[in-house]
């Protein structure tokens, strides 16, 4: 899925294309899944924001798009040959009053919604999310109190309530980095700085490559290009592979549902 470096690299690459735009139309044959898109007609794109993976276009007349990407969702740029070739998984097109951007989503589990701006409540994730990581509302002392309090810090990373837009590979590489175990619970205010402070890195670093794109070549750049983290990753999808620090082989095995990477020796319990 998406995380945050993923979603932001999105942001930064429309932002250019859509900002002050007026949207045409809005093509798509699924409105339970694209709700509310007949609202978009004839409005200006004013911002492009993110809320930890959610991406938000706020329009004119008090308008918000609400676009989460799921698993597979994403968004592909017109190229010399867009208007000979359909993208593949093309879900939905925003036709602006001069380009057209296309939606892609090859299992369908993305979403858009249009509201009146701010009206999330229905949202959980999204109303519930905690600040943003690389912004200066991640203060380290609220998070060392939510982090005293966990049962199992890596689904806790993973709810969004501590810190927004952390999923499964960026837990996975900020609790490498912190050396501090997937399930530890009540974490000392001394293990939540370094977890702080390594969430904060792996975010920062990830953003600056582009996200990560793995081998199912899900997540693409809205210009199709790939991003660059994955390879400096050093827990997620290394399973086998020898730690960097230690050299122990990386584990894999399942917590909460979820696939989970770990140095036996660096992140003891």
């Amino acid at each position: 899925m998406p995380e945050l470096p993923e979603v932001e690299t999105t942001r930064r690459m429309l932002e250019p294309r859509l900002l002050g735009k007026i949207v045409r139309d809005v093509v798509h044959s699924d409105d339970s899944r694209y709700r509310n898109t007949v609202a978009m007609l004839g409005k200006q794109i004013l911002k492009l924001e993110r809320r930890g993976k959610y991406l938000i276009l706020r329009l004119d007349d008090g308008l918000d798009v609400i676009v989460h990407l799921k698993m597979t969702g994403g968004f592909r740029l017109p190229t010399e040959t867009h208007f000979l070739e359909v993208p593949r998984f093309e879900r939905l097109r925003l036709v602006l009053h001069d380009s057209e951007v296309s939606y892609v989503d090859s299992r369908r589990f993305g979403f858009w919604e249009v509201l009146p701006t701010n009206q999330w409540a229905h949202i959980k994730a999204l109303s519930e999310m905690g600040p943003e990581p690389l912004e200066a509302g991640f203060l380290l002392k609220p998070f060392q109190v939510a982090m005293a309090k966990v049962s199992k810090v890596k689904p806790a990373l993973l709810s969004q309530k501590p810190v927004a837009g952390v999923g499964n590979i960026y837990a996975d590489e900020s609790l490498w980095l912190a050396k501090i175990h997937p399930e530890a619970k009540q974490l000392s205010a001394v293990a939540a700085k370094r977890l702080h402070s390594a969430i904060i890195e792996v975010m920062g670093k990830a953003v600056a490559a582009g996200g990560s794109t793995l081998s199912d070549n899900s997540y693409q750049q809205p210009d199709g290009a790939t991003g660059y983290f994955q390879f400096e990753h050093q827990a997620y999808d290394r399973a086998g592979m020898p730690c960097s620090r230690c050299g122990a082989p990386i584990e894999k095995y399942f917590l909460a549902g979820r696939g989970t990477h770990f140095c036996p020796d660096c992140q003891k319990r």
